[in-house]
């Protein structure tokens, strides 16, 4: 008997169907000589300090750091979980071979190995990598099993992250809980939450402590057409006002008409964050709940694996695409305007040197009408599924128009201040400019035009579209006239508070806080965690009181901001130390780096940390 096991039993239940697989029994699915059975996510956990010595289980320094001789697994103590597994035992027990139908990933890959592992499995098993769920793709999955050994680098990276995260949150937890937490409540350190946690800290603090600066910007109005100064923003009213009364009375000439035209391409498909990051602008969804959705999404084989971090597609999908728009047909109309036997394929679309494992997020081509969707999943649907047809449309093409003028009568100052800088300085004082050869005063105003919507016209007019687009009047080089100049006072701002969706897009791009060339260069492509995993993340800090969300923003609470300014290790709550994990991680995975390796690092690491904090002498609060 052949044993296949799946995830989720939703994902069971198509599987066994698939392979004819229709008896119900207890916990799994029988027939046609299969055997599908399933878990519920993680069955089996990395077991926990005392699991290994007894005196482990009472939280003391005495007892730090806590690193096992060997790492082992246990099943999850919950009643559903233990009976589950007792069946997932007996079947792999007497498996003549295993297919592992996990999800196609990282986590996918551990969580099945660990129930194997545990159930003592010792038949051959194949692998099922697959990136949607439809009747098709299960069927060309089985039709192409892979050997689990071609999966071993993947899961032995897996396995280093969760020994890594054990060895760093089990000891860093106990660790600041006894020495700092004063007996209020746990105080829990973790490889990717705690920086996470300092990103919305340090932005708190540089906005608490933001000191707001004036600064005074040159414009004027002609034709009913704002004007502003090239070289017209200063940092104290004088110099302003000093320039207003040199342009004040003059006659304003225009000195050039700039009109070129521009193509604008289509958005990039999505990868989980992105979506997540448009679901929280345009929906308030967290991340979390954008997560869930896509997940069902999947499940409902409407859309393709959900967890991943690129925005391509492999050159193997090209010749399916027109299925696919054929197949989404509540989105007929949009279709129309494409020759699906000559769709575009464009390299920023089809690229396999940008894809590893899973490709990015698009419809499958079943007709979502019929699945009874929730309006939520109707929303995030509609997002996947505008983006993927987009992507075949042609570009906007648009029109801008610069216009440049001047006032002045030879007697003007000459202010050279940088205009992309509120805070710059005018480098010379009026008496010495009055001195200074005489110059005119510059002024600028630009326009856009959409000529040609391309993609554009598959989402209407959006909110900004009137800011983006600013039909100007017909100047002609030479004309002149009266015009109506202001001088306003404005002030610096700080940078705003964090919302969910530009902390995940600063928990993507964190390596631009890391100094190392090389971990920048790791961090592009991971940052901080994993698409998959940010979500959770976040969770977790608002769960422990570290964070709470005022509306849209995010910000730290106080035992946040305290649990931040007690961490002394610097690498604990930097970029850097996720940026070094996540490539060696990689490095893992591509067979490049020894995952026993990593794991002796990681235990002097903790060691060194155990040691600097036990030698401090400050306290929680101070």
């Amino acid at each position: 008997m052949i044993v296949a096991i799946a995830e989720k039993p939703s994902v069971a239940r198509d599987i066994a169907r698939i392979l004819g697989a229709n008896t119900n029994k207890n916990g799994y699915m029988e027939g046609n000589g299969y055997q599908v059975t399933w878990t519920f996510g993680h069955l089996c956990t990395l077991k926990e300090p005392h699991d290994y010595h007894p005196e482990w289980k009472h939280w003391s320094l005495g007892q730090l750091p806590m690193i096992p001789d060997r790492f082992g697994i246990k099943v999850i103590h919950a009643e559903h979980v233990e009976k589950q597994f007792a069946v997932i035992e007996k079947l792999m027990q007497a498996a003549d071979s295993i297919i592992n139908c996990g999800d196609a990933g990282q986590e996918g890959e551990l969580i099945q190995r660990w129930v194997m592992q545990k159930a003592k499995a010792k038949c051959p098993v194949k692998r099922l990598w697959i990136s949607s769920m439809t009747d098709e793709a299960i069927k060309e999955g089985f039709q192409n099993l892979k050997d689990q050994a071609d999966y071993q680098p993947l899961y032995y990276a897996g396995l280093s992250r969760a020994v890594g995260d054990w060895l760093l949150g089990m000891n860093a937890t106990r660790l600041y809980t006894i020495k700092y937490g004063r007996q209020r409540q746990v105080l829990s350190i973790g490889r990717v939450q705690t920086p996470t946690l300092a990103l919305i800290v340090n932005r708190q603090k540089e906005i608490e402590n933001f000191k707001p600066e004036p600064y005074w910007v040159l414009s004027t109005i002609y034709r009913d057409t704002l004007f502003t100064a090239t070289k017209g923003k200063f940092t104290t009213k004088e110099e302003g006002e000093a320039a207003f009364a040199q342009i004040q009375g003059k006659p304003f000439r225009v000195t050039k008409v700039e009109k070129k035209t521009g193509t604008e391409a289509p958005p990039k498909l999505y990868d989980l964050t992105s979506l997540q990051v448009d679901c929280n602008k345009k929906f308030s969804l967290s991340a979390e709940q954008t997560l869930n959705i896509i997940q069902n999404l999947y499940e409902k084989k409407l859309t393709t694996y959900p967890r991943v971090d690129t925005t391509y597609l492999t050159d193997d999908l090209y010749p399916k695409c027109p299925q696919i728009l054929t197949g989404i047909t509540p989105y007929a109309p949009l279709v129309a305007p494409l020759n699906l036997q000559q769709l575009p394929k464009s390299k920023k679309v089809f690229d396999n040197s940008k894809v590893t494992d899973h490709h990015a997020i698009i419809p499958t081509g079943v007709n979502p009408k019929n699945a009874n969707l929730t309006d939520l999943e109707k929303r995030v649907y509609d997002l996947v599924a505008r983006r993927f047809i987009a992507a075949f449309y042609p570009n906007c093409k648009f029109a801008t128009t610069t216009v440049l003028g001047e006032v002045g009568d030879g007697s003007g100052l000459d202010f050279d201040s940088d205009s992309d800088s509120v805070s710059a300085s005018v480098s010379k004082s009026v008496s010495e400019s009055k001195s200074e050869s005489a110059s005119k005063t510059e002024f600028k105003a630009t326009g856009k035009t959409i000529l040609e919507q391309g993609w554009r016209a598959l989402y209407g007019k959006t909110d900004n579209q009137d800011e983006e687009e600013k039909i100007l009047p017909n100047f002609i080089e030479g004309e002149e006239g009266e015009h109506t100049p202001t001088l306003t006072q404005k002030e610096t701002k700080a940078p705003p508070y964090y919302s969910e969706a530009t902390l995940l897009r600063a928990m993507e791009t964190a390596g631009k806080f890391v100094d190392d060339e090389e971990l920048r260069a790791a961090m592009k492509e991971n940052g901080i965690g994993r698409p998959s995993s940010r979500a959770n993340i976040i969770e977790t800090l608002f769960k422990r009181n570290y964070i709470v969300r005022k509306k849209k923003r995010i910000e730290a609470t106080e035992t946040g901001v305290e649990l931040i300014g007690i961490i002394k290790e610097e690498l604990l709550k930097s970029c850097e130390l996720t940026g070094i994990w996540e490539k060696k991680l990689r490095d893992i995975e591509r067979q490049k780096y020894d995952a026993a390796q990593f794991i002796n690092e990681l235990k002097e690491q903790i060691t060194r940390i155990v040691n600097q904090v036990l030698a401090d002498n400050t306290t929680f609060g101070a």
